[in-house]
């Protein structure tokens, strides 16, 4: 399974409209996953388009968007065995009852980075239209499971 991920849209405050460069860049996933900051709903609806799209509440996110039946505080995935949890803050420590899943997709920074040093790997898809807080094409981020064996890479758009 192909899963695009991205975070921090910020539309249409960073960009007007989604850029061209994100939908080519996810025209052949299974499914998306957007972890905050989406400000419209129009973006779902386009992103949706593309393939299902799950969503995390960002903590500058509207009424609008948080009354979407695919935004959620946080998603937990379960994808070809593995656990996927979607959210737009990173956790810093996990609570000893809580499940810890296999893969963390969150956003909030505006910086992409991919990390697997703890057991956990941590996927930060960046933003796409507002990288390190600038107005210009930034990043997603690809994640490939494929019989229990999981890749990501960041894309720059």
């Amino acid at each position: 399974m192909l899963i695009g991920l991205i975070s921090d849209t910020h539309i249409p405050e960073a960009a007007e409209v989604l850029p061209a460069r994100i939908k080519e860049a996810l025209c052949d996933v299974d499914l998306i996953l957007h972890a905050g900051d989406i400000y419209i709903v129009s973006v779902l609806d386009e992103l949706e388009a593309l393939a299902p799209v799950f969503a995390a509440e960002g903590d500058d996110d509207y009424q609008e968007v948080y009354r979407d039946e695919r935004v959620k505080q946080q998603h937990i995935l379960r994808v070809e065995g593995i656990t996927i949890l979607l959210r737009h803050i990173r956790p810093w420590s996990w609570p000893r009852h809580e499940k810890v899943p296999d893969i963390l997709v969150f956003g909030h920074t505006h910086k992409a980075m991919i990390d697997n040093s703890n057991g956990i790997l941590l996927i930060n898809p960046g933003s796409p239209t507002f990288p390190s807080y600038k107005y210009e094409l930034g990043t997603i981020a690809i994640l490939a499971i494929d019989s229990g064996k999981v890749d990501a890479r960041i894309v720059n758009l």
